[in-house]
């Protein structure tokens, strides 16, 4: 009986928050260790069903470095980075676009439609869903200064067409987004899954944006556990990026929680994705986890 009570008190849990986002728009960056381990792609799956189920308007945009990677070292390719952002010449595009569009974003529409709801994948690319422009990745020097280094067909967002995602999120389906975007003159750009994710929720005017990663949220200093930062502001954040205290490949997570809420996002959290249905515990109990940034 117990094991009921406690049951029936986690649903009363949650029971406000249900009531608090029904009918918002919860934008989820799916990535990390989560699309790698198979227990916990399924759990992130049963957590968006959840939320589709209880009336919130679930949006993914997923990553896919891993997949990425791995193609490449069977071409014979290696990968750099520089400042968290993959450097990535014409062959390297083609791959991740063949990639990320072709086999992660069909393999999550199919966990999804297999839990009941209706999912549709879609790339950048779709009914002119992002405009992408060259981006060039900005390197900082011990004295803070910056630098801007060109990483190839590395892209950023110039804008998002948000009808598509509209019509489906209003006929009852989840989309599913593949970060890849097209330039000017049709060329594809392999983006950012943390910027897509920022930009969508922005133009969206999502209730909050859930950045999955393989951390618990953003330290002061990482090889201090009581140094924590369970909620950062946008000048915060800017100052931590300028110090050093933030860098590598936070960098990139860290601008787009930033982005994400100076184009409309009420909140962005930084979770564990490494944790079973994070995504539920930070948004349907009174715990959460992870970081916050606000305004």
């Amino acid at each position: 009986m117990k094991h009921a009570e406690k049951k029936a008190g986690t649903l009363i849990e949650a029971l406000p928050y249900i009531q608090e986002f029904y009918g918002k728009t919860i934008v989820v960056k799916y990535g990390g260790n989560a699309m790698i381990n198979e227990d916990l792609k399924q759990k992130v799956m049963e957590d968006v069903s959840l939320l589709k189920y209880v009336g919130i308007r679930p949006v993914i945009v997923h990553g896919g470095g891993p997949d990425i990677t791995s193609f490449l070292k069977k071409v014979g390719k290696q990968s750099d980075f520089v400042s968290g952002l993959r450097v990535t010449d014409e062959e390297t595009v083609e791959i991740a676009e063949m990639v990320l569009d072709g086999k992660v974003n069909s393999d999550i529409v199919n966990m999804l439609n297999c839990r009941g709801v209706r999912a549709v994948g879609l790339s950048g690319k779709d009914a002119g869903l992002i405009k992408a422009s060259k981006k060039m990745a900005t390197v900082y020097d011990d004295a803070g200064n910056t630098e801007k280094v060109d990483i190839g067909y590395v892209g950023q967002v110039e804008s998002v067409d948000t009808k598509i995602l509209q019509d489906l999120l209003d006929n009852g389906y989840i989309p599913v987004v593949a970060p890849i975007g097209v330039g000017e003159d049709g060329e594809s750009y392999n983006i950012n899954a943390d910027y897509v994710a920022a930009e969508i929720a922005g133009a969206l005017h999502a209730e909050k944006l859930l950045l999955l990663t393989d951390i618990e949220g953003v330290y002061k200093d990482f090889n201090d556990k009581d140094s924590f930062i369970s909620s950062l502001t946008v000048a915060e954040a800017r100052e931590y990026i300028k110090d050093g205290i933030i860098s590598g490949g936070m960098i990139p997570k860290i601008e787009a929680c930033l982005k994400s809420i100076e184009c409309g996002t009420n909140k962005v959290h930084i979770i564990d994705g490494r944790q079973p249905h994070s995504i539920i515990l930070e948004l349907l109990t009174n715990s959460g986890i992870g970081t916050q940034v606000v305004k």
